[in-house]
């Protein structure tokens, strides 16, 4: 498997929005509540590329064999560097892969603390997480919608 990191705005736009309309991806979104249109996808690409200008990180476009799996990353949630992955369900078995590339570089070449990821309550499916060594962390609240937040800590010795 050839897996490539790019950047959103290198994508064709398309097959964003085919992901972003996948009613099994909606159904682990809660934010995502209207139609993503194209519309809405130029203002969700700007708004992703704007955290690499402000911040130096943010989401990537995941490739993998030349095509579109997803998108995911770091980027910075209320102070902190949260970790999403979006991916068609067509790819949900790499996630694994993916999550270890984004780790590498979170705690090594980016030397983070911590990272955090943020789950609606209503998925009850954490044992993942869990293995992973995230830990229950807190509650929060973001667009009116609440959110449990999981949080891991770098352990690496750096040498």
């Amino acid at each position: 498997m050839n897996l490539e990191f790019k950047r959103l705005s290198e994508v064709n736009k398309t097959s964003i929005i085919e992901l972003m309309n996948n009613p099994l991806v909606r159904r682990q979104m809660p934010l995502l509540t209207n139609q993503f249109n194209e519309s809405i996808c130029d203002q969700f690409i700007k708004a992703k590329e704007k955290l690499w200008v402000e911040y130096g990180y943010g989401p990537w476009a995941f490739i993998v064999n030349s095509n579109f799996a997803g998108w995911g990353g770091l980027q910075p949630e209320k102070g902190e560097a949260d970790l999403a992955i979006v991916l068609h369900p067509n790819y949900w078995g790499i996630g694994k892969v993916i999550y270890d590339k984004i780790m590498k570089k979170a705690f090594g070449e980016m030397g983070l603390k911590s990272v955090t990821v943020l789950f609606p309550p209503s998925r009850t499916r954490i044992n993942g997480l869990i293995r992973l060594g995230f830990k229950m962390d807190d509650e929060l609240e973001i667009g009116n919608t609440r959110f449990i937040r999981f949080r891991i800590e770098n352990h690496m010795t750096l040498t």
